[in-house]
């Protein structure tokens, strides 16, 4: 039985407690947070923690928490030899360096605390201190998920950065088009079909190939028409990312 603590109550925190709670051969014996108001998604009001210095032994320390606190935290952590992992996706594995055993445990996905998420599909990107440490957080990926890569500091920053491209500035852009269906008396679930087909491309075909649209094929009255449509945020926006696809794909036009 391997034992687990989780320190973070966010919405990364909160998926590793229900995902590791459901593996047989792991026991999350506590979850921590100074503010123990914010641990109720701890089913177990043992395992509830929000003094530092009444954590238990465990084989494996989490640090799921926001990426300018794991310094403080990691200064305030005594080293007892067990690893200690933070699960950030642009912060340097070199942070833990005080532990021995340590590494990162960075699973590679948006998370809300209301939404559940299929962790068998989720990317757990690996970085560890030594071999050991390694196959040690293999084997608690492998409980967890289905898809586990091994991924440097460095590499794990550029795909922290793709992510944001293909994630955070994604879904603005669905709210800027909710945001503009509602001001026109028009449900943004029109355009769900749209999104889920696009995305579902990717799957056959690359990114690149996939595209399509006014930009693409130099469609100039189209642009201009839409162009007319928006206020000034709007129209930079719109302008940036066409000049982006002709840009790209400038040896097709």
């Amino acid at each position: 039985m391997v034992k687990v603590i989780i320190i973070g109550a966010g919405n990364v925190a909160s998926h590793l407690y229900h995902r590791f709670s459901a593996v047989e051969d792991l026991e999350v014996v506590q979850v921590h947070n100074r503010n123990p108001a914010n641990l109720n998604f701890v089913k177990e009001p043992e395992k509830r923690s929000s003094e530092l210095e009444k954590l238990k032994k465990a084989d494996l320390y989490i640090l799921a928490v926001k990426d300018e606190a794991i310094p403080e935290m990691a200064e305030k952590l005594s080293d007892n030899k067990a690893v200690f992992v933070h699960c950030s996706g642009s912060q340097p594995m070199s942070l833990l360096s005080k532990f021995e055993n340590h590494g990162v445990f960075y699973p590679l996905q948006s998370f809300s605390k209301e939404k559940p998420v299929n962790f068998k599909e989720v990317p757990l990107c690996l970085e560890a201190s030594s071999s050991e440490t390694l196959v040690f957080l293999k084997n608690i990926a492998s409980k967890i998920s289905e898809k586990i890569f091994e991924v440097n500091s460095d590499q794990r920053k550029a795909l922290h950065l793709s992510a944001v491209f293909v994630n955070n500035f994604t879904n603005h852009l669905y709210a800027l088009a909710a945001d503009y269906c509602e001001k026109n008396e028009l449900p943004f679930k029109i355009l769900q079909p749209l999104i889920k087909e696009t995305a579902a491309k990717i799957e056959t075909l690359s990114p690149y190939s996939a595209q399509t649209g006014p930009a693409l094929r130099n469609d100039e009255k189209t642009i201009s028409a839409h162009l007319e449509m928006l206020d000034e945020d709007q129209k930079e926006i719109y302008t940036i990312l066409t000049q982006s696809i002709q840009k790209l794909h400038g040896k097709k036009l």
